[in-house]
């Protein structure tokens, strides 16, 4: 169990300072889903994805309870799905979408093609589907990685996806264009960001969090405005420090609870529209 004081400071930030959980996802690794039958590969995916995730958002939801600290969504995020699927891979969003409905989380992401050097067919296939599958389902996310320091940006891509994201936005734009909110175009993406993917480095399944603190440090800010920078610098780092501490507390609590290793806590910094939190 957390000490007091911990929990109490998480409370003074979440009350004063906008800090919240903004996600807890669990990672899992469909790399054994994968099978020539699309069919027996989507059963495959829904029976691991119902079986791993069984107790996910109930343990976020007494955790919440618990400790009074909101959490935003509960996800789930797998294996990129052209890595496992070398034909049709529409079938297998529905199967995902399917899943994330049965565990009752707010989005699963893994939706996505790696394809930062060049594309696969499976690549090819998964990323002109987008549109339909983000029109087509309720809380499946997608993501392409387009780029990375070491192979440089892919440019064919890069255009790609900008004839995607129109044609996701036109088929999506009785909801305001709601399908763009679920796609991400990444460069450099990470094998362990909560929500995005579950990367092949990963073990078999994780628990990661994600947390959302920008009007901690702006609050922390303030409070140095006029300083030396070494001073402002050092204010940063320790405000950093106490609201990842906040994140490892729900995840190692999750961990626990779920018997599933503890993975990476994720800090953001992204403005929200909440006044004071930017």
């Amino acid at each position: 169990m957390p000490s007091l004081q911990k929990v109490i400071d998480a409370i003074d930030m979440i009350d004063k300072q906008h800090l919240d959980i903004r996600t807890i996802t669990m990672g899992i690794s469909l790399l054994d889903c994968a099978s020539e039958d699309v069919g027996r590969c989507c059963e495959k995916i829904y029976d691991k994805i119902c079986h791993k995730a069984e107790n996910l958002v109930q343990t976020g939801e007494s955790i919440e309870r618990e400790f009074g600290i909101p959490i935003v969504n509960k996800r789930i995020s797998v294996t990129p799905v052209s890595l496992i699927c070398q034909g049709d891979p529409r079938p297998i969003a529905k199967a995902l979408d399917r899943a994330a409905k049965e565990m009752g989380v707010n989005f699963l992401g893994g939706y996505s093609a790696l394809m930062h050097k060049g594309a696969t067919l499976a690549d090819e296939r998964l990323l002109v589907s987008i549109p339909e599958v983000l029109s087509t389902t309720e809380r499946l996310c997608s993501s392409v990685n387009v780029g990375s320091t070491r192979a440089g940006i892919n440019m064919n891509a890069v255009r790609e996806m900008g004839e995607i994201i129109k044609k996701t936005a036109a088929l999506t734009a009785d909801t305001d264009g709601l399908g763009c909110a679920k796609l991400v175009v990444f460069c450099n993406a990470v094998e362990d960001n909560p929500g995005a993917f579950c990367g092949v480095g990963e073990p078999e399944c994780a628990i990661n969090v994600g947390v959302s603190g920008p009007g901690v440090v702006k609050r922390a800010l303030e409070s140095v405005k006029g300083q030396p920078f070494d001073v402002v610098a050092e204010t940063i780092k320790k405000t950093a420090f106490k609201i990842t501490r906040v994140g490892q507390l729900v995840a190692q609590e999750a961990s626990q609870r779920l018997n599933i290793p503890f993975g990476i806590v994720d800090l953001s910094l992204a403005p929200t529209p909440a006044r004071g939190d930017s």
